[in-house]
């Protein structure tokens, strides 16, 4: 017997904020859950612009969060306003109700498959994209994959362990990241990025992270005899890699910071626009630390 899966596609009517637009649409229906992409756009924007993207997954542990929180609608507006098309998704909270949390209760194995729901959504959300880019104004050549927490676990594995979490791979063959901003993020392992699927990338993170680790530490700093026991690779291990690899990367390291550097840095994201003109746009070859100290 054959099956079928069937896409809804729902348009709704642009909404003016400030100098945007941002219009909703659904990308994928799966089980219970309706996944939807808020696309903000520059307000001048024309019927034949290209415009680069900024795709976005947003943290909350897996558990919670939103794409429509006011930091993440602040992030879609302020990046159309630097032209681009802030795209911010929702995704499966697979670990929403369960009584094990995320935390060093839950079993490894259910971390994995929550690991790799995440990357299939992201990627999902990236091939609506690509699928539809003359309808959205998406330059799918200079797509930026983004997140926060938990988001940025789901979306580096998305990027970088490809291979590893997805089964048809041909399904997403088409779709290409330009680049990668990471806040308080890991993957499972480092070790899967090569000189073919290394991107410019940029990182925020604490060095006292004791969720996400920094470096290559116990997710939620479990013990080895507890079942969420896994090991991930955070920023500066990621950093170490394409620093190895001679790729670009931005590390903003904050000495003695925790998981709040998973929060929008506002004030810092001239810089990180800057840098993936630098780097994407330009071709440049940037390599950048900044360690700042936490002092309260």
């Amino acid at each position: 017997m054959k099956k079928y899966i069937f896409y809804i596609f729902i348009f709704i009517t642009s909404i003016a904020f400030s100098q945007t637009n941002v219009t909703t649409y659904t990308y994928a229906i799966k089980g219970f859950d309706t996944l939807r992409m808020d696309v903000y756009s520059p307000k001048n924007m024309k019927n034949n612009d290209s415009l680069p993207v900024m795709l976005w997954m947003h943290g909350g542990g897996f558990v919670g969060g939103a794409r429509n929180y006011p930091s993440e609608v602040k992030f879609g507006e302020l990046a159309a306003e630097k032209g681009y098309l802030g795209v911010l998704i929702s995704y499966r909270l697979t670990r929403k109700g369960q009584a094990t949390g995320f935390g060093c209760d839950c079993p490894k194995g259910e971390k994995l498959s929550t690991f790799k729901n995440a990357a299939i959504d992201f990627l999902d959300a990236a091939k609506f994209i690509y699928d539809n880019k003359k309808l959205l104004g998406a330059d799918v050549t200079k797509m930026i994959a983004g997140g926060s927490s938990a988001g940025a676990e789901g979306m580096l594995n998305a990027v970088y362990m490809r291979e590893y979490f997805i089964e048809n791979l041909k399904k997403y063959e088409k779709v290409k990241f330009a680049g990668v901003f990471s806040l308080a993020g890991a993957m499972v392992n480092a070790d899967y990025m090569t000189k073919e699927n290394a991107l410019p990338s940029a990182f925020f993170h604490g060095t006292a992270d004791n969720i996400v680790p920094f470096g290559s530490a116990a997710h939620h700093m479990c013990k080895p005899e507890k079942k969420g026991y896994i090991m991930l690779d955070g920023s500066a291990t990621i950093v170490e890699r394409l620093l190895e690899l001679e790729m670009p990367y931005y590390l903003y390291k904050v000495i003695g910071g925790k998981h709040e550097l998973s929060n929008i840095p506002f004030d810092q994201l001239d810089g990180v626009f800057e840098f993936f003109n630098q780097t994407i746009v330009k071709k440049e070859i940037v390599q950048t630390i900044r360690i700042i100290k936490k002092t309260t």
